[in-house]
């Protein structure tokens, strides 16, 4: 079974070790979810087996299947999306009123906007109710969505605009002005929806339009692999790439994600702290807990803001939570003893490597496990395509020859050579390396491009940042490689101190962290260089921009 299809691998919320191994298998599931205790991996792969018929559409098979268990009182009382916006303003909506919505916002774009099927959709709000709306319509229209975050520049939107062809754009004040500043430009552009109280001219006002708008929509039939969504790439390496999903990619794929790694049920509301713009939200605000019937809980928080999570962990029921090992690592430097996440039953976290002692610390604070996701891996290759042997290092990839994944991403968009490119013989190469070792379990060394060698020795930038983690003056820290005359190269580290440290004289700081980097792992990985900064750049997404500061270190030589 292809575990591309699981969508997820699991990381042991017990290791000591800087990386936790992977499984690549799910036998010991029973330590993961206690729903599924009595369940081994055979019979989770015997479980795990979804029908994949030729036609498929979210909104209609699954959103529209909900409402009638809702009606025929065979679903819990939780409303199916729970809005709140911290100033006491507050929405819940069943699964009936979702659809009743989304189907006057698919009236919208079929009718005021005249859009077909397959015409793509750029779609930029924060964490407002319209923000799903607009993702469940485009499925009932066949339009394809595409999210973007509004951390976006002028020139970001353009290349969007452009790059896609999009017809539509659908964003709010914020936001508005940046699309006029770029719109002469972008000739495929037909349509402006303003989502806004207010009114600007050449735009369309959403609110108006919905409010107008019938509720009876007839929902395309669309087949499982046309396409739905479209996501540009976070851009740690190069410029966006246009990632496209298809209908059953994460309308069925997401499966196993909200069924096992997620144990979500209908009873549960679940909380995913991720911004709007990025592929994570859709996975975890839509498609996982909406697949098992749970409630999607949404607080707007313009800006992130640890005791805001604090306090709605606290005062809602909120059974289970998804957020960022950056959002962690802030979040275990707060006494969380001092909160009661009195609901709060399981924990994870995604998007970029965690650390140990963040693992440690946050489950010391509140009992509770962080069940790390990852979501693509299967075998390791070498350079040649060959499936290396137990302890070899080698590029972690995907087999889609002579049968590709339906639940992998479908291609980049409109860019066929950008897609050969990610096929080495029969693999689909993730742009991971990693080991695996003789029982079967992965680990991650890091991105391909991220990968130091110094002197002939192959470093992991993650393994160096988890051991400067579990020092107390650090907050984060990043690791690139940085030429050096003798050995090629060298690791150096860029480290944020907490505030207590920040004073300290930097060359004894910088000694000291050597030290303890060379007591806590192999002693050559120690960085031979750092820097001591007040951030780091990150992605809209919060992974590490490593390429950014690679790129500084190179350009000095």
């Amino acid at each position: 079974m292809s575990l591309a299809a699981v969508h997820f691998l699991l990381k042991i919320p017990s290791a000591t070790s800087l990386w936790a191994p992977l499984r690549r298998s799910l036998q010991l599931c029973s330590r993961y979810y206690p729903v599924h205790a009595s369940l081994t991996y055979e019979a989770i792969k015997q479980q795990n087996r979804p029908e994949v018929p030729e036609y498929f559409n979210f909104a209609k098979d699954v959103l529209d299947r909900w409402t009638s268990v809702e009606k025929e009182g065979k679903r819990s009382k939780n409303p199916a999306l729970w809005w709140v916006d911290g100033a006491g303003a507050e929405v819940r909506w069943s699964f009936e009123e979702l659809g009743v919505l989304s189907r006057k916002v698919a009236n919208v774009l079929s009718d005021a906007c005249s859009l077909q099927r397959g015409d793509r959709v750029i779609l930029i709000l924060p964490r407002i109710l319209e923000w799903w709306l607009v993702n469940v319509a485009c499925m009932r229209t066949g339009t394809v969505l595409i999210p973007g975050t509004q951390q976006l520049t002028a020139k970001d939107i353009l290349h969007r605009l452009q790059k896609s062809q999009a017809k539509c754009i659908i964003t709010d004040d914020s936001v508005a002005p940046a699309v006029d500043s770029v719109g002469a430009e972008c000739q495929s552009l037909k349509f402006k929806l303003l989502v806004s109280e207010g009114h600007r001219e050449g735009w369309l006002n959403f609110k108006d339009l919905l409010k107008n708008a019938p509720s009876d929509h007839h929902c395309v039939s669309t087949k499982c692999q046309d396409p739905m969504a479209i996501y540009f790439t976070s851009g740690t390496t190069g410029s966006p790439k246009m990632a496209e999903h298809s209908h059953s990619s994460y309308g069925i794929g997401l499966t196993a994600s909200g069924r096992y790694w997620l144990d979500l049920t209908s009873s549960d509301i679940f909380w995913n702290t991720s911004d709007t713009g990025w592929a994570k939200s859709a996975w975890s605000s839509i498609f996982s807990p909406w697949i098992q019937g749970a409630c999607v809980f949404v607080h707007k928080m313009p800006h992130f803001d640890p005791s805001i999570v604090f306090e709605s962990l606290s005062r809602f029921p909120i059974t289970v939570f998804c957020s960022p090992p950056t959002a962690y690592r802030m979040f275990v430097q707060h006494k969380l003893s001092s909160y009661k996440f009195k609901s709060l039953r399981h924990c994870v976290s995604a998007g970029e490597p965690i650390n140990a002692d963040v693992m440690g610390e946050w489950k010391a604070q509140t009992g509770l496990d962080i069940h790390e996701g990852y979501g693509q891996t299967e075998t390791i290759i070498d350079e040649n395509s060959n499936i290396l042997p137990p302890g070899k290092e080698g590029d972690i990839a995907i087999r889609v020859k002579p049968t590709r994944s339906l639940f992998l991403f479908t291609c980049y968009a409109d860019d066929p050579e950008k897609t050969e490119a990610t096929i080495r013989g029969d693999f689909y190469v993730t742009g991971d390396r990693g080991i695996m070792d003789e029982d079967g379990y992965f680990w991650f060394v890091g991105r391909a491009d991220d990968v130091i060698n110094s002197a002939g020795y192959r470093i992991g930038p993650f393994e160096v940042e988890s051991a400067l983690i579990e020092h107390p003056a650090v907050v984060e820290s990043a690791v690139v490689s940085s030429p050096d005359p003798i050995r090629g190269e060298v690791v150096k580290a860029f480290v944020v101190l907490t505030s207590d440290y920040a004073s300290h004289d930097p060359e004894k700081m910088m000694k000291e962290l050597q030290d303890h980097v060379k007591k806590v792992t192999a002693p050559y990985k120690y960085p031979r260089k750092m820097e001591f900064v007040q951030q780091l750049p990150k992605t809209i997404s919060g992974k590490i921009r490593r390429n950014e500061l690679r790129q500084k270190e190179w350009r000095k030589d």
